[in-house]
Formats: C-alpha cells, sequence, structure tokens
C-alpha cells in the first residue's frame, strides 16, 4: 500500500522584495505611533540638552536624542519607499530650546527611564505582529537600542545615588506549595504578606506616579491656557493619589516605597514646549499607566490588590478620554490610520 507523504504547508520566504508589500494595519499603526512618540521625545530631550550641567547625564541625553533621530528617519524611509503620507508629528514649533530650565539634571534620568519602559512595551508587543522583514528588523532594533541605553541610565543613577531600589525581603527556606485558599484574602480574614511580584508593581507603580507627578508639576507652571493647566491640575491629583494608596500598601508590610520628586521642578513659568504637546505627552504615558496596571493587575493574588489595580486603572482610563478630548477640542489630534468606511463609501 502506498504511503501518503503529507502536504507541506506552502510558506512564502521573506526576502528584501517583501519591502515593496502593503503595509499590514499592526505594522502601520505601530510605526505610526513610534512616529508621533520619538518625535515628542526628540523635542523634549533636545531642550533637556540646553539645560544640564552634569556631562554624564549630557552623554546621555545625547544618546537618547540619537536614538529618536534614527527612529523617526528610519520610519520616514519606509513610509516614502511605500507612498504613504508622514505623519506630523512634532515639530521644531512645540518645542522653546531657549526657555529657562525647568527640571534639575537628576529628572532626566528618571524620565529616561520612564519613557523608555513605553518604548520597549511598544516595540516589543509590535515584533511578534510585523510581517515585513525591514519592518521587524526596525521594531527589533528598536527594542535591543532602547534596552541598552535602558541600562546605562539605570547604571548612572545607581553611580549618582539616584536610583530607588525596590524593597529587600527574606530569602526563602525552601519552596512551598500554596495548601489554604485565604492565599487570596486581602479585606477580611488572615491577610497574607505581600509577595516579590506584588511588592514589584505596587513600588513600580508609585515611581512612576512620582515621576509623572513631578512632570505634571512642570507642566501646570508653563500651561498658556487654562483649560490645558486645569487638565494637568487633575492629572497631578490623580497621580497623587494613586502614590498615596501604593504606598499605604507598602507602608503597611513596613516596607519603604519611592521618594517623590517634586523638588526636582524649578519655579520656572516659562514654557519650553507647546500646549499640544504637553497634553498628547500626558495622554501617552496615562495610557501607558493603563497597561503597566494592567500588567500588575495579572500578577496580584490578593483580593485588595485586584480591587486596587482595577480602580486605578479605570481612573486612568476616564482621564485618558478627557486629554483626547482636550485635543480634539483644540483640533490637536491627529488621527491614526484606520479602516476603510464602508458606510460612508455607499452614502454619497
Amino acid at each position: 500500500m502506498e504511503t501518503i507523504k503529507p502536504v507541506k504547508p506552502n510558506r512564502t520566504k521573506t526576502t528584501k522584495n517583501d519591502q515593496n508589500d502593503q503595509l499590514t494595519a499592526a505594522e502601520m499603526g505601530k510605526l505610526w505611533a513610534t512616529y508621533m512618540g520619538n518625535t515628542m521625545a526628540s523635542c523634549v530631550l533636545r531642550y533637556y540638552l540646553q539645560n544640564v550641567d552634569d556631562e554624564d547625564i549630557r552623554g546621555i541625553l545625547d544618546e537618547a536624542v540619537q536614538l529618536t533621530e534614527r527612529f523617526t528617519k528610519s520610519i520616514d524611509d519606509i513610509f516614502t519607499r511605500g507612498k504613504y503620507p508622514m505623519p506630523i508629528g512634532f515639530t521644531e514649533k512645540d518645542v522653546s530650546l531657549n526657555a529657562p530650565r525647568l527640571f534639575a539634571d537628576e529628572l532626566y534620568l528618571h524620565y529616561l527611564i520612564y519613557v523608555g519602559k513605553a518604548g520597549i512595551s511598544i516595540y516589543g508587543t509590535a515584533i511578534p505582529l510585523m510581517v515585513r522583514s525591514d519592518v521587524r528588523e526596525f521594531f527589533t532594533n528598536g527594542l535591543s537600542d532602547s534596552i541598552k541605553l535602558l541600562n546605562k541610565v539605570n547604571e548612572l543613577l545607581e553611580i549618582k545615588g539616584y536610583l530607588s531600589k525596590p524593597p529587600y525581603i527574606p530569602v526563602p527556606k525552601h519552596p512551598e506549595f500554596i495548601r489554604k485558599k485565604s492565599y487570596l484574602n486581602g479585606f477580611f480574614g488572615n491577610v497574607r504578606p505581600l509577595q516579590a511580584l506584588e511588592i514589584t508593581h505596587l513600588h513600580d507603580s508609585v515611581q512612576n506616579n512620582a515621576i509623572s507627578r513631578a512632570i505634571l508639576t512642570g507642566f501646570t507652571q508653563t500651561a498658556s491656557q487654562e483649560p490645558v493647566r486645569q487638565f494637568f491640575v487633575r492629572g497631578k491629583e490623580l497621580a497623587t493619589k494613586h502614590i498615596e494608596s501604593f504606598s499605604k500598601m507598602l507602608h503597611q508590610e513596613d516596607l519603604p516605597s519611592p521618594d517623590l520628586l517634586d523638588h526636582l521642578v524649578t519655579e520656572s513659568t516659562v514654557a519650553p514646549f507647546s500646549d499640544r504637546l504637553m497634553v498628547f505627552h500626558k495622554l501617552d504615558m496615562f495610557t501607558m499607566r493603563i497597561r503597566t496596571y494592567g500588567n500588575a493587575l495579572s500578577f496580584a493574588a490578593r483580593h485588595d490588590l485586584v480591587a486596587i489595580f482595577a480602580r486605578c486603572s479605570l481612573e486612568v482610563g476616564n482621564y485618558a478620554e478627557a486629554g483626547a478630548d482636550l485635543m480634539i477640542e483644540h483640533g490637536w489630534f491627529e488621527q491614526p490610520p484606520q479602516a476603510a468606511d464602508r458606510e460612508a463609501l455607499v452614502i454619497k
């Protein structure tokens, strides 16, 4: 009896010729978001470079600026080859490089950690979704370069004595299995101590909000329009509320939490950035907060932690929606690529 050989799937080899293929929705969307984020970051970092004294910090800021410009140039090349319209993003009109110093040198390092986390999140989730080899290579290199920069920033934070380390906990004596459902308790009954990953995400959440609060303090001082200023005031109040909630959870376990960074903001009221850039910046960073809270939620096993991260996610979502409304109201919200509106095509 003749053996029937299984049919091998027809796998199309990916070559450099696929650079002529049309971009998928995932590729177009991720490239668009990366371009917007990096043109914004370039404006912010170039302003920082004009107001820095520490030569070590100057060097790492310069490296970060070069990274953002390399990313935007690569995206420009991909879009140009495919005859895709370039996003406007953020330009020289959105930054005043001659504005007085708004932040101390130390805050620049914390800021690089803050935005670096966002970049790694975007690039890391993009890679498995990319079909074209050139686009996949772009995000792979972007992730690698961002990680290298963050490692340098962390090393410099430690050398300068600015690094806020997560708490230390006792080393387990031996492996154990969970035997009681009370392990999940958080509000009532026998509530266990926080486990390592819960501590990690509480600490990270305090740190993110402390950096955000300091940036919001500077933005509140320099916003030119009252609705924009009130939006930042609301954001600062929200960041403060979340810092207090997460810090309380750590302090109840006699664990330290990261310090506030407001003292790293000067008294300048001269705006280095346009209101449009600042609102987009906080909208972008708060949407990243939703992702970090979601990640924290997935590792929380105590009911009280699940509740607090879920509540904070909802509050941040509402704030981000208010930011989007503000940008749309002022005509500042550049539209991302989207699917065809079939109803509009039918109704003429």
